[in-house]
Formats: structure tokens, C-alpha cells, sequence
């Protein structure tokens, strides 16, 4: 296979490092749906090396031509649609090594790494780096970890790791402990996408770059900070995955933490690659251990009838959480964390709740607090409702809300989290990956509650969940109601 050409429209900031992309699973739901589409997004927006290779590693076989075919059916389903791009030229350099991957047997892995090798050889040395992409179920990690070293993949490599790292503080500690054996640690990328969503990425800007809203960023003024992640879709597609892990493993301690440690971070250095994610590491490790009390579960109504669901299934399907962190900016304020399937609309909310004034001739009145918000969906939002006098004779106070479209601005248009998740890795950049401090932080907060969960309560489905969610934001309330 001859070298491709640069790509047309590449931007002058792409890695000029020839690149070999390993990806592990590319057979897979979260390859085929996530991962994929975002590597011909950035071919698209010509963000890749200028010279690569995307080679699939999986169990079954399939030829290279086969390969090309089942990628090309992903965009079709999944996007960005092959006609929108440069579709034969990345196809050109898409191969696959089928024959699994473990320590004792590489499949045809090694073959096809040498032959990308030597495709992207100019003879001017500069020899190729390896991203591994491990989008493989997480109890595969160790294995595929340790084949990488033992059939010599190691060094001048990347490895990507999908979420969760770790399901508990022992599963974590093993596994960081191999990878750590194997890698340095700047070779290590933890994902959780949520940190890639353009809202969440612009709660961090927002709040530094205006200094009003830094000003009240802290427990003088917040009195609960909400951060909400609710679906109206069941379980059907995924039902024994999701059987095994839970709305609070699969939602909670991953990617409503790392959330809620966004807000919470002190105002880092910079916002260089690795400022921000010690800021977010250091917010994790304030968090003071989960109390099962003040933790909610619930299962909605029918989730047993589901193909492949047990029928004594005392799985979570809805997860509600009030957790606090001890420190000088946020000590006393509740953090309250929720994400369920089958509830009542389909939102993705950060929001910080105000305080009600304190002096003057509203202090003790009935007035609806002001929040500032931040939409994940799509685009992203920034929201502000603030109480006024409701014009008239009648006159008496009216809320409303200001709303910043964050996808209307000229020129711009969100990017999938993927597509900013791959491009960090290939630049080194590491602010939106999670940190090995921050993720012990957090499976150590929950080791009280892995040991005492409390019981699962039924909800019907199109609601907010038991009605002890809403005890949990007492004396207030949530945003979303």
C-alpha cells in the first residue's frame, strides 16, 4: 500500500508524527458508534497525522477490504456521513488483525503493525508512535495490558483507557497497579467523555473568564450545586451489561464525580494539559466519604420484563446521591448527583443553585432562587434565571431566564466528545482525562456505601424517580422537577 497523500484542508497544528492507531474491540458497540465516526471526523476536519494507519484488532476475521465495509456502515448509521468526506482516502489507510490479541498469542497483530510500519517509512527514521485504544470490555484490560508488553509494544507508545477504570478501590488499585508496571504514566490516557462535552468544557471558561461569576463561585453564595444526567430510554440494547453495573457505577462515581469535581476545582495555574486535570484530581480528594443515608436507588417499574434482565434483578436504573466536599470554597454546600433511565425528559444539567438574600427587604421573603446552568445537550447552553418586578400596575416579582445558545456563535460548531478525546492524545494533552489520584479519590469515597448500598425502590417510569430523590435536595429542590 502506497503512502497517502496530506490530507486536503490538514491544519498546520496536526501531529507530523507518522501514527499507527490500534484499536482494540473495533468490532465493538462503542467502536462502532463513538470511536470510529470520530476518527473520520478529525480526517474530515484534517486534524490527523499526516501520515497513519487505523488498524482494528479483534477476535473474529475479516479481511482489510471487510473491515473498510463495517466502518463504512457505521457512518452511514452513526455519522458523519461517508460522502461528506474524504471517504477513499481514510478507507486507504483502515487494516485489520483479526485472531484476538493476548500474551500468549498475538494474532495477526504483529504482522500488521509491521506492515504499517513499514508503509509509513520515508527512510528519514522517524519511526512511527502507537496509540492503543483499548475500547474492550474493562475486565479485559489486564490481559490486553499485559500482551502489550510481552509481545513488545511498549515503548514510544499511547494507551487509551475507556471507563470504567476500575469498578470498586480493590479492582482499581490492581489494574492501576499493571498499568503502572507496564507504562509511564505520561503515556496513560483515562477517558471519561463527559469532560469532552463543549458545555462542560465552557463551565470551566465561563467561570474563569468572568470574573462576576467567579466571584460567586463558592459557598458564600451557591447554596447546592445539581448536577443531573437523565435519559427517557430504557435498557433494551445493552440490558446484560447494564444488569451487571447499575445506574450509580456506570454513571455516578464515573462521570457525575468528574463533573462535579469540575465545579468544585480551585482555580488551576493555567489551562495548560496538565493543570486542569490536578485540579480536578485535587477537588476528588476533598470529597468526604459517601454516606449510604444519603445515597437513592431505584429500579423503574417493568425493567425485569426486559430480555435478559433476571427477574430478581435488584439492579439501579436510577441513582441519586448528596455529596460534600470539605473544603474552605464548598464546605456546607450539597452536591446532588443524579442520572436514572426511564424518567421523566431526556437533560443534561449543571447547575448552581444561589443563595436567597440574606439582607435587605427580601431577606426571609419567598423568593425563588437564581441559578446559573449549564445544558450538556447537544451545542451546549448557558442559562441564568433571575428574579424581576413583573411589569404593570400590579407589579409583584417574576423569574426568567437568559439563555446563551453556546453553538451560536459564528464560525463554530460543536465537535463530538470523541473527536476532542483523540486529538488530545495524539498532542499529549491531558486536561480532559481523568488522573490516577482523582480516580482512587474516588473509589475510596465510595467504599462505605459499596459495603452498605441501600435497598432499590421502585419509580414508574416518565418521572423523577422515588420519592426520596427529592428528599435528598431539602430544603430546597431540584432544578429539574
Amino acid at each position: 500500500m502506497s503512502q497517502s497523500a496530506d490530507q486536503p484542508g490538514r491544519q498546520p497544528d496536526a501531529t507530523d508524527r507518522p501514527t499507527i492507531f490500534v484499536v482494540y474491540g473495533a468490532t465493538g458497540d462503542l467502536s462502532r458508534r463513538l470511536v470510529s465516526p470520530a476518527f473520520f471526523e478529525l480526517a474530515r476536519l484534517g486534524r490527523l497525522p499526516r501520515r497513519w494507519r487505523l488498524i482494528g484488532s479483534g477476535r473474529g476475521e475479516k479481511s482489510h477490504e471487510e473491515f473498510r465495509g463495517f466502518l463504512h456502515e457505521a457512518l452511514e448509521e452513526f455519522g458523519p456521513q461517508p460522502s461528506d468526506g474524504p471517504w477513499e482516502e481514510f478507507a486507504q489507510n483502515l487494516l485489520f488483525a483479526g485472531g484476538g490479541f493476548t500474551a500468549e498469542d498475538p494474532g495477526e497483530l504483529l504482522d500488521v503493525v509491521g506492515r504499517a510500519r513499514a508503509d509509513l517509512d520515508d527512510g528519514t527514521g522517524d519511526d512511527a508512535q502507537v496509540v492503543h485504544y483499548l475500547a474492550i470490555p474493562p475486565g479485559a484490560f489486564l490481559e490486553t495490558t499485559k500482551a502489550i508488553q510481552a509481545h513488545g509494544l511498549v515503548e514510544g507508545s499511547r494507551v487509551v483507557y475507556e471507563k470504567p477504570y476500575g469498578t470498586s478501590l480493590e479492582t482499581f488499585e490492581e489494574l492501576d497497579a499493571q498499568v503502572q508496571r507496564v507504562f509511564d504514566e505520561e503515556q496513560v490516557f483515562r477517558i471519561d467523555h463527559f469532560l469532552a462535552f463543549e458545555a462542560q468544557q465552557d463551565v470551566i471558561h465561563a467561570r474563569f473568564a468572568n470574573p462576576w461569576l467567579a466571584s460567586i463561585w463558592n459557598a458564600e453564595h451557591v447554596a447546592q450545586v445539581q448536577v443531573d444526567i437523565a435519559e427517557t430510554l430504557d435498557v433494551a440494547q445493552r440490558a446484560s451489561f447494564y444488569d451487571a453495573t447499575g445506574a450509580f457505577l456506570d454513571m455516578i462515581v464515573t462521570h457525575l464525580f468528574q463533573m462535579a469535581a469540575t465545579v468544585a476545582m480551585e482555580p488551576p495555574a493555567d489551562l495548560g494539559p496538565g493543570a486542569l486535570q490536578a485540579a480536578r484530581d485535587a477537588a476528588l480528594q476533598d470529597f468526604r466519604e459517601l454516606d449510604p443515608s444519603e445515597v437513592v436507588l431505584g429500579q423503574f417499574e417493568g425493567y425485569t420484563d426486559i430480555e435478559g434482565v433476571p427477574e430478581d434483578s435488584t439492579t439501579d436504573t436510577l441513582a441519586a446521591a448528596r455529596v460534600w466536599v470539605d473544603n474552605d470554597r464548598w464546605r456546607g454546600v450539597p452536591f446532588l448527583l443524579r442520572s436514572g433511565k426511564k424518567m421523566a425528559a431526556d437533560a443534561q444539567r449543571v447547575t448552581l443553585v444561589l443563595r436567597e438574600p440574606a439582607d435587605g427587604p427580601y431577606a426571609g421573603q419567598d423568593v425563588e432562587p437564581s441559578t446559573i446552568s449549564f445544558s450538556l445537550l447537544e451545542g451546549g447552553a448557558f442559562d441564568v434565571a433571575v428574579t424581576v418586578r413583573r411589569p404593570g400596575v400590579a407589579g409583584g416579582l417574576a423569574q426568567g431566564t437568559a439563555t446563551l445558545p453556546l453553538d451560536s456563535f459564528e464560525g463554530s460548531g460543536p465537535a463530538l466528545p470523541y473527536v476532542h478525546l483523540i486529538e488530545h492524545v495524539l498532542t499529549g494533552d491531558r486536561s480532559l482525562f481523568t488522573g490516577v489520584e482523582g480516580l482512587r479519590a474516588a473509589w475510596t469515597c465510595i467504599e462505605r456505601f459499596s459495603q452498605d448500598r441501600p435497598a432499590v425502590q421502585p419509580y414508574a417510569p416518565g418521572t423523577w424517580g422515588p420519592e426520596a430523590v427529592d428528599e435528598l435536595a431539602a430544603p430546597g429542590q431540584w432544578f429539574l422537577r
